[in-house]
């Protein structure tokens, strides 16, 4: 058993030490993550890394009602609150209040369409939603995939299916997926 998995079994216990020894040996796996995440969204995004970290690991620390079955499971929980925080930011950032997705625009270069990277973030979200109704199974290889970075054997572990079978999912959820954006542009 590793260290890992020793502490996330301490921490589900309520052994608040356990927690101050996980993160350390978490930490630097999870800065990965959260910069692999963070490279894929627009440019000039406010949320650092850092913070997307800081931010992930309170709601997994504050979540009691947790059962952690290992380091996969512990970090495929850490790629689902990384999204779940992307998403809300990029919800705050389309409401109203806050410009509700306006962007400042030069006036010689009015005509030129202008990427809405947010809208983008949230019809994912939502594509995927609906994914995980239809096919939860396939729709949590894409979270695995695209959010934790999980190679095919890893997520093939974590879901307790054969690397076919993860493959098959992918392919499946990537052409959906696909279909399901272009039909809400």
């Amino acid at each position: 058993m590793s260290d890992v998995t020793r502490l996330l079994e301490a921490f589900e216990q309520g052994d608040a030490k356990a927690a101050e020894e996980l993160l350390p040996l978490v930490y630097s796996d999870l800065r990965k993550l959260a910069a692999h995440k963070m490279a894929q969204e627009a440019p000039g995004q406010t949320l650092q890394a850092t913070a997307l970290v800081h931010e992930a690991w309170l709601r997994l620390a504050d979540s009691t009602r947790q059962e952690w079955r290992g380091r996969e499971h512990f970090f495929s929980a850490a790629a689902e609150a990384m999204r779940r925080i992307l998403v809300e930011n990029a919800r705050r950032k389309m409401r109203l209040r806050h410009g509700g997705g306006l962007q400042r625009v030069d006036f010689a270069a009015f005509d030129l369409p202008i990427a809405q990277e947010d809208e983008k973030c949230l019809r994912v979200h939502e594509a995927l939603d609906q994914l995980a109704e239809v096919a939860p199974r396939k729709a949590e290889v894409v979270k695995l995939r695209v959010f934790a970075g999980l190679g095919v054997a890893e997520i093939a572990a974590v879901l307790n299916a054969s690397e076919k079978t993860v493959q098959r999912d992918w392919t499946f959820a990537k052409a959906w997926l696909s279909r399901e954006l272009k039909e809400r542009t």
